[in-house]
């Protein structure tokens, strides 16, 4: 799995760039979300998702981890694939799209080609939850990116040793409140093993 890319911006169309990585050209399906903040940059990185189907191998870029998140998610829910799922990231930014869906906003969700009644719903049904566990407050110098990434690895490593997830979860959420931001992931992951 490519994790990400990082070269020299060769060609940018709205639905798509070519990334120059050590001589290899990379075509990258992105959304207008990613084509607009990537603007006039030469040098660039993206985090990626490589989509293998039986006829064909797609790279989608994002511009960064929380947009690579909503489209992970948006691709979870059945009857959503990867290019409704740009299509979607493409009208609606991350934050306003996770905002739409904790809200139950069906309406925000239809007002993108291709998404009709019934998958709206679907994908607040099956999404709102899970968003509304993981809240990601994108601000100055995204605290909430940082802390959102922090806590997922250290629950997945907590899980891996053998700790239950609600019993990782319990300890891991205690342990960044007692913290804040100031915890390296190390500490988090020992200090949440003495708590579970």
């Amino acid at each position: 799995m490519i994790a990400y890319l990082k070269g020299k911006l060769v060609h940018k169309e709205p639905t798509f760039i070519i990334l120059d990585v050590n001589g290899i050209g990379y075509q990258v399906s992105i959304s207008l979300n990613t084509f607009s903040e990537i603007k006039d940059r030469e040098d660039l990185k993206l985090v990626t998702y490589m989509h293998v189907r039986e006829d064909a191998q797609i790279l989608y870029g994002f511009v960064n981890e929380t947009e690579k998140q909503m489209f992970q998610h948006l691709i979870s829910v059945n009857g959503v694939g990867p290019n409704t799922a740009l299509v979607v990231l493409s009208y609606l930014p991350p934050n306003e799209l996770r905002s739409a869906i904790v809200r139950e906003d069906a309406a925000a969700l239809q007002a993108v080609k291709g998404i009709g009644g019934k998958t709206a719903q679907r994908v607040i049904l099956e999404l709102k939850d899970k968003l509304r566990k993981d809240p990601i407050e994108e601000g100055p110098g995204k605290p909430g990116l940082v802390h959102n990434t922090m806590r997922h690895e250290a629950l997945t490593a907590l899980m891996t040793l053998g700790i239950t997830k609600s019993a990782a979860e319990k300890s891991v959420d205690s342990v960044l409140k007692l913290s804040g931001n100031t915890i390296s992931l190390e500490d988090l992951v020992k200090q949440a093993l003495k708590n579970a």
